[in-house]
């Protein structure tokens, strides 16, 4: 089937919602099923578009007259009603373009979002982040209303443990060098969070399905090493740096918009390396693996590790460093020599320097047995109380009774259709009652979505 101004292709998608989900009603959860419907179809579409009630559908509340999916909650249960008088009649919904632009769907969804968060003592405004405006911003509310929040600065919360944890192997390892940063800001310029680490121009990072552009010379950190530069150029030669970072990403068990990083960098002078009888990369690599090795065994025990070779943009060379944990290899971190360019550039020149990098949930989760990642966030009682602050590898214990439920729909995509696109409309939507989303492809431009 096509329309008669592009052409589409069917997409099924299932709702495999949260066991918190089953506490709302079915009416709520089948609106949530439209919604990720018309959304996605508006991603794909050239403008937005719209779904209208057809002009034989003849609920009370609608009588055939035109209602959009812009609107709140109770516009989704009220296009639900007409949805199913429309299967009774045995019609379809038409859809139609609309001048409503896609950039930013779920902006519109969450108009109680928090004006203002402080990061660092420094006020941040909803209207400098988001700018709906502004064709070149893609950073809806759901991710806004996450900036501030913290998490690692939390002392009992297993990323501020971890952190902590982190620390102190560095504060008992190179007593008083190290300087440490946790409050950064994280909107960056383009040129710290990409050109400065030397990521290619056309590396797909710096596309808009991969990061939040807040305008487009600005955007919300990928990652701690925006701040490099910065730090160097300031005069610091020891520093970690711990944030929140933003990533447009997949809905599943292991991955979110919104994680936690730390930055570790070393920087070696001349005489360190004439003194130690080695040239400066030789130095720098077998300092860094020592160090990380021992902050390994700090945190999993005595485990046996190994490293890689890898690639990263801004060191060479680079390693990952995995351990042999629960009868398995885990990748831990990445790490490596820092390029010379990068220290050139940044008041560093004639020096050595290595560089690391580690995702803090990845790492928390694993020794908490925390099986979702979307558990960081949450304030229930049950899931925060389980913590306490310097205690590392508390086993997370399971509380929630309800089962999963599942809500099937169907809806037309453009060759302009990617998978980020739907789930920052699900999680517009949803919030985290949506599980997972697994998009394959099961024929020529037919796909299947699974939200779980």
């Amino acid at each position: 089937m096509a329309m008669a101004y592009t052409s589409w292709s069917l997409l099924s998608t299932r709702l495999f919602c949260t066991n918190k989900a089953k506490r709302y009603s079915s009416s709520l959860l089948s609106s949530t099923d439209l919604f990720c419907a018309n959304k996605a179809t508006a991603a794909a579409a050239p403008a937005a578009t719209v779904l209208y009630c057809s002009s034989n559908c003849f609920c009370c509340a609608c009588n055939g007259r035109r209602r959009d999916l812009w609107w709140s909650w109770s516009s989704g249960k009220h296009i639900l009603r007409c949805l199913k008088q429309l299967q009774r009649n045995g019609t379809k919904a038409r859809a139609r373009a609309s001048s409503v632009r896609w950039d930013n769907p779920s902006k519109r969804l969450l108009s109680t979002a928090a004006s203002a968060v402080e990061v660092g003592g420094v006020t941040i405004s909803r209207d400098e982040v988001v700018k709906e405006e502004d064709p070149t911003n893609n950073v809806p509310d759901t991710i806004f209303s996450k900036i501030g929040m913290q998490l690692h600065k939390r002392p009992d919360h297993p990323l501020g443990i971890l952190k902590n944890v982190i620390y102190n192997h560095f504060d008992e390892r190179y007593p008083g060098l190290f300087h440490k940063f946790d409050d950064l800001s994280p909107i960056v310029s383009i040129k710290e969070n990409f050109d400065d680490v030397l990521v290619p121009s056309d590396h797909v990072s710096r596309s808009y399905n991969d990061t939040y552009y807040i305008n487009s010379e600005t955007v919300l950190r990928c990652h701690t090493s925006a701040h490099q530069g910065q730090m160097l150029r300031d005069g610091y030669t020891h520093f970690l740096v711990s944030g929140d970072v933003y990533r447009r990403d997949a809905i599943d068990a292991t991955h979110y918009p919104i994680f936690h990083q730390m930055e570790g960098f070393r920087v070696f002078t001349p005489n360190e390396w004439e003194k130690a009888g080695l040239d400066g990369t030789t130095l720098a690599a077998n300092e860094l693996k020592e160090t990380l090795e021992g902050l390994a065994k700090r945190l999993f025990g005595n485990v046996e590790t190994r490293w890689t070779d890898s690639y990263f943009p801004f060191t060479d060379p680079s390693y990952e460093l995995e351990i042999f944990f629960k009868e398995k290899w885990l990748e831990v971190l990445g790490c490596g020599v820092t390029k010379q360019e990068i220290l050139t550039d940044n008041g560093q020149g004639g020096k050595t320097a290595w560089a690391f990098g580690l995702g803090l949930e990845r790492l928390a989760m694993v020794l908490f047995d925390i099986p979702d990642i979307r558990l960081f966030w949450s304030s229930d009682p049950r899931f925060t109380a389980q913590f306490t602050a310097g205690q590392l590898g508390i086993k997370f214990k399971p509380f929630s009774k309800f089962p999963p439920c599942y809500k099937d729909i169907s809806f037309w995509i453009s060759d302009a259709f990617t998978e980020n696109n739907l789930c920052e409309v699900v999680r517009g939507i949803a919030g985290d009652l949506v599980e997972e989303a697994n998009v394959r492809e099961e024929a020529q431009k037919k796909l299947n979505v699974i939200l779980r």
